[in-house]
């Protein structure tokens, strides 16, 4: 395992270690001091049955010593917003060069360990109230300077790319665990989230279960077709919410509300991510994780953490004083971005400055998913009432039995070509595709009809030139232009690690 001292990664480490097959987990740990204390404690308690590697994920030596006789390799290390913000170099070294070096060590051993990978809900970008749901094969298109999840786009399409034995990607939504009301109050990042962005939560706990169910269902021999698939991981309808109650949510534990404590004009009007997932019942119908609700698990929290006892002793005035308002100010708000004039992340987030200075200082103007503005809100939550995107395909049929002219058509919708002479269903089977740029590239059917992953240069920000690329693919188009405009036509990029933004044709 990588990640074990993460949220998730304890809950998986818990886990896992109450199967009683289970002979020995192996641990990366990167040489840090609090993880020589958890070393020390983790030896204590579970003695030989835990062995640890020292060293960075990056670290090939380490990933091959980490992975060498292991039957299963789970790889949960990662480096998240708002770290991955601040420290680029940091998300780049582990994210993207930490996954390469540990695939690369996976597929060097013989025999091949099964390889669980976990990747993120932000890899679709962000979503509104017009195409709330989501599912494996939509489009992804992370948000402008998201560089978390640019990164993990890179490493899922390398483990695609790479042809392991036997590998599971599961994209893993918004994460609910003790310390997340602490960890998201001392960075702008917490104005990012969209009052209308559908969030779908997991408990850390269900996912650290889920995990154990996948080892404990596949040594049994279970499970033979979950292999060689990518799977949202979410928490269902009890998990669905938007930014909006999610702020309300947290806040009520102190003594306030969303609309005690934030204003909307202080919120990005786009450029987040995630959404509800159409298809997390698939997980669950194999594995019977999903026990977590949202609410439930907030009023849990709420009962074991000094953060909450604020509430009780602190007026929400002074709260929203000294707590928010001081935010504001920090490099990561999207209002300091306002009041410095910084035009790509203005842009990104809200549309335009115009459109930053037009938007509502009061609730009661701002059209809201929760509240019922845009349908009744439990049928929405609901994914029987999903619009869905098209694939560009027939997705009744499995992938094994369409034809080599349905691949061009779904080359074609996203704007290029499959070159393929034939196609002989095998799905994993690399083919050479042409994106309507002109670049070539070889890849599985697999992930360009279930991963929605398409150029390798196009659509792997940065830069991010979706406004372009939508105006010649249906399938970037469909939901491209619910939070852009059809007239805009603008380049975002990354500039020495600067963002910058400029017209479509203008060079760098």
């Amino acid at each position: 395992m990588t990640g074990a001292s993460g949220q998730m990664g304890r809950e998986v480490l818990r886990e896992t270690l109450t199967l009683p097959e289970v002979e020995w987990v192996r641990l990366l740990l990167t040489p840090r001091k609090r993880n020589d204390k958890l070393a020390k404690k983790l030896k204590k308690k579970y003695g030989g049955r835990i062995e640890v590697v020292r060293g960075k994920v990056s670290d090939r030596a380490a990933c091959a010593a980490l992975v060498e006789g292991a039957d299963y390799v789970v790889h949960m290390a990662g480096v998240i917003p708002p770290a991955a913000d601040e420290f680029p170099e940091r998300s780049e070294e582990c994210n993207r060069r930490g996954a390469v070096a540990l695939i690369d060590a996976v597929k060097a051993c013989s025999p091949q360990p099964k390889y669980i990978h976990i990747s993120t809900v932000a890899v679709y970008g962000g979503r509104n109230e017009k195409h709330p749901f989501g599912r494996v094969g939509d489009p992804l298109l992370v948000a402008a300077y998201d560089r978390y999840a640019m990164d993990k786009l890179f490493a899922e399409r390398y483990c695609l790319d790479a042809e392991l034995e036997n590998w599971v990607i599961l994209r893993e939504t918004a994460m609910l665990h003790p310390d997340m009301m602490a960890n998201n109050i001392s960075d702008g990042l917490i104005f990012h989230i969209t009052p209308n962005s559908p969030l779908e939560w997991v408990s850390a706990r269900d996912s650290g279960y889920l995990i154990r169910r996948i080892l404990e269902r596949d040594h049994a021999g279970e499970v033979p077709t979950f292999w060689k698939k990518i799977y949202d991981v979410g928490g269902g309808k009890k998990g669905r919410e938007t930014g909006y109650d999610t702020f309300d949510d947290g806040f009520a534990m102190i003594g306030g509300s969303t609309e005690k404590f934030i204003r909307p004009h202080w919120l990005a009007a786009r450029n987040f991510h995630g959404l509800w997932f159409y298809d997390a019942d698939e997980l669950e119908a194999l594995f019977s994780y999903q026990r977590d609700g949202v609410k439930a698990y907030w009023q849990e929290i709420a009962k074991g953490h000094k953060i909450y006892a604020l509430g009780r002793l602190v007026p929400a005035k002074l709260i929203d004083f000294f707590l928010f308002r001081r935010l504001l100010r920090h490099p990561n708000s999207p209002r300091r971005w306002v009041e410095e004039g910084d035009r790509a992340r203005v842009t990104a987030a809200y549309g335009s400055p115009e459109a930053a200075a037009a938007l509502s200082h009061d609730w009661k103007d701002y059209p809201l998913l929760a509240k019922g503005d845009f349908g009744d809100y439990d049928a929405l939550r609901d994914e029987k009432n999903a619009v869905l995107l098209s694939h560009g395909y027939d997705e009744s049929k499995p992938l094994e039995r369409l034809e080599i002219g349905e691949l061009r058509a779904a080359a074609a919708f996203r704007g290029g070509e499959c070159l393929a002479e034939a196609y002989d269903g095998d799905p994993y089977k690399k083919l050479p595709w042409r994106c309507h740029d002109g670049h070539l590239f070889e890849t599985s059917v697999y992930t360009v009809l279930k991963g929605g992953h398409w150029c390798p240069v196009c659509h792997q920000p940065a830069p991010w030139d979706f406004d372009r690329i939508a105006k010649f693919s249906p399938f970037v188009a469909q939901v491209w232009y619910d939070s852009h405009g059809k007239d805009e036509d603008l380049v975002y990029d990354l500039e020495e690690g600067r963002p910058t933004i400029r017209k479509v044709g203008e060079k760098a």
